[in-house]
């Protein structure tokens, strides 16, 4: 492999590699007997088998004799994870969901050779109830703007040459070439992008604070230690594109005056880690890091650290002590780990998470007039109440890993400005079975929940906090009728708990006495007394912990009790939950409308159920252990909760 030793090189590469994939991301349709078929190498897909529809296309292809024409790619996530796995044919831009190792052969054989459509394999959008091959039509696809995810789906993430042909590293040497350290934090400044792990920091603010500090070593840190339950944006991209992490650390290193970055990632990414080592090593292998960066004298290199998998290593300062192998606890600030004894050994380090840095090279390609045009509004309220947008706010876009009882499960990236309702019932198509919405939570266990009131909510940083949630790293599960918020709320205070780093009496003793109550209030053992309690011990705790976990803890009791306090009195008062979900507050019946089929009877795990054939059947309560298996298989849905 020839190194790149100047723009000039990676200029010629570019050049060379660049008339395939601009085919590709035209997606014009042509007659060419040239194909590309992409198929997602994500871990979701690779657990659904995408590696052996790979390998059944490859073998196809090659049956067929197409191999010098047809190319099957392995490629990132393409977002739309409920109807994974994916493969899309491309100049056709043709889009087949739900594809099993078994459509292998009739892909190729009806798409390739006979130019005819795999009807069967088509999405067919359920509102309008009509087949869509173009994915740029569908309505998930519709209000999306791919910035950070640009590459996701587009190129094989295990080819540095095809991340080159999509414009890759023209960021890093145009700050080499054509800018000083300085333009470079300016023109970030200037684009508005904030940081995208949850806090909303000023990342050219932060940028420019490092490299204000006069000193010899400095590192420029990737938290790529993702660990809201139901997110999996950083992952995502760094399965998908993770030379777009590289190109963007060296451009971090040039402007604020570091020459070594750390990629601190959770162990449980394996994918991830190996993918993001491949790349260091290509990009190592071409010049691309380590000396003398494309002959400019810029050295910069790269190292992967491993963490073990703590949610308190989010935050920075904890972040920072388990690099360098301590105990992963949060300090008090200052100093920052911009400043000198604040960072890694106590070195000048700024530090911003994966999807921050996924923006940064095109930023610096296209640049900050280009980017700021993109959401950067500014969400308030006017004096009837309705939201309104004015200029100059949270710029550029933001990723969601969009869950829970939405029919369109899968990451979502939209510009800012965008509202909750255009996500979830536009983009997400709606609740799952028909059910009706209740609320979504945002901003994982440190959010807090969203009704129906306020579903008009535009994203932005400023706006989710006035309505009691947060932005967050990107999670936004959506809850339906069907979901209790007590038991919500236990939940995440059941995962803070467990993910307290134990320093501070606040978080380590707080959230466990809140624990304990929401466990009274489920189990129909508490009191009102109880609810006053947990709202003072809430606040208490929301004001006195050290770090941003304990201060958040609260959050997802807060907002709950806030919007579904009628849910919290069912539960202490009349012992019953309305959602009919917490198993010690209700009891199983069959009702008139059994005919007696037996199947609940040889369902049940336990025996609980008894009954002769064609008559109605009995459940004993004290045998009953709630598992629902008679529910789920009662023909006539016989069997209710009381």
């Amino acid at each position: 492999m020839k190194k790149i030793t100047s723009k000039a090189d990676l200029m010629a590469m570019y050049d060379a590699a660049k008339g395939r994939l601009a085919l590709r991301l035209a997606g014009a349709k042509t007659d060419s007997k040239k194909k590309d078929i992409l198929i997602c190498g994500d871990t979701g897909c690779l657990v659904s088998n995408s590696q052996d529809i790979i390998a059944n296309l490859r073998a196809e292809v090659k049956a067929a004799g197409l191999e010098n024409d047809v190319n099957v790619i392995q490629t990132g996530c393409f977002g739309f994870c409920a109807q994974g796995p994916i493969v899309k044919i491309m100049p056709d831009n043709v889009f087949y969901v739900k594809v099993t190792p078994e459509d292998a052969k009739e892909i190729v054989q009806k798409h390739i050779v006979e130019h005819k459509l795999v009807d069967r394999l088509v999405y067919v959008e359920p509102t309008l109830k009509a087949q869509i091959t173009d994915c740029q039509q569908m309505p998930f696809y519709k209000k999306q703007q791919r910035i950070a995810l640009r590459n996701c789906g587009v190129i094989a993430e295990e080819n540095i040459d095809e991340y080159i042909a999509a414009e890759g590293f023209q960021g890093l040497a145009k700050a080499l070439t054509e800018m000083k350290p300085a333009d470079v934090v300016q023109e970030v400044l200037d684009s508005g992008i904030c940081g995208r792990g949850g806090a909303g920091f000023p990342t050219g603010m932060k940028w420019k604070i490092a490299a204000g500090v006069q000193a010899d070593e400095k590192y420029i840190v990737c938290n790529a230690d993702e660990g809201d339950p139901g997110a999996f944006m950083d992952r995502s991209i760094m399965e998908g594109d993770p030379c777009s992490i590289i190109e963007a650390m060296a451009i971090g290193g040039y402007a604020i005056g570091a020459q070594n970055g750390l990629v601190y990632i959770r162990a449980e990414y394996p994918l991830a880690v190996s993918r993001l080592q491949l790349a260091i090593d290509q990009a190592r292998e071409l010049g691309l890091l380590g000396k003398n960066i494309m002959g400019t004298g810029f050295n910069f290199d790269i190292n992967i650290k491993l963490g073990a998998g703590a949610f308190v290593c989010g935050e920075e300062t904890a972040l920072i002590h388990s690099m360098e192998g301590l105990r992963g606890e949060p300090t008090t600030k200052p100093p920052f780990p911009a400043n000198i004894g604040g960072g890694y050994w106590g070195c000048s380090t700024n530090v911003n998470n994966v999807e921050t840095y996924a923006s940064i090279p095109i930023i610096i390609r296209k640049g900050a007039a280009w980017y700021s045009k993109i959401g950067n509004w500014n969400c308030e309220r006017d004096e009837n109440g309705h939201w309104v947008k004015t200029i100059s706010g949270n710029a550029g876009t933001k990723v969601f890993a969009l869950a829970g009882q939405v029919n369109n499960v899968g990451l979502v990236e939209v510009p800012m400005g965008t509202t909750l309702r255009e996500i979830i019932f536009e983009i997400g198509g709606g609740i799952a079975g028909g059910r009706e919405f209740k609320a979504v939570q945002t901003g994982g266990p440190s959010g807090g929940c969203i009704t129906k009131e306020n579903l008009d909510t535009p994203i932005d940083y400023g706006a989710l906090v006035k309505i009691g949630s947060m932005m967050g790293s990107g999670g936004m599960i959506v809850l339906s009728d069907k979901d209790c918020m007590p038991a919500m709320a236990k939940f995440y205070l059941g995962f803070t708990k467990d993910e307290s780093c134990g320093k501070c009496t606040p978080c380590r003793i707080g959230t466990r006495r809140m624990l304990e109550m929401l466990e009274k209030i489920c189990d129909g053992t508490a009191t009102e007394d109880t609810l006053v309690e947990l709202e003072k011990l809430a606040n208490t705790i929301r004001d006195t912990a050290l770090c941003g976990l304990g201060q958040t803890a609260p959050n997802p009791i807060l907002s709950t009790m806030r919007y579904f306090k009628d849910e919290y009195i069912a539960h202490v008062r009349d012992k019953k939950c309305p959602a009919g979900t917490c198993t010690k507050l209700y009891t199983l019946k069959i009702t008139d409308a059994c005919i007696g089929c037996t199947k609940c009877k040889r369902n049940c795990p336990v025996g609980a159920i008894t009954g002769e054939a064609k008559q109605k059947h009995v459940i004993d309560v004290n045998k009953c252990i709630k598992c629902g298996a008679c529910i789920d298989g009662c023909p006539k849905k016989a069997i209710v909760k009381e």
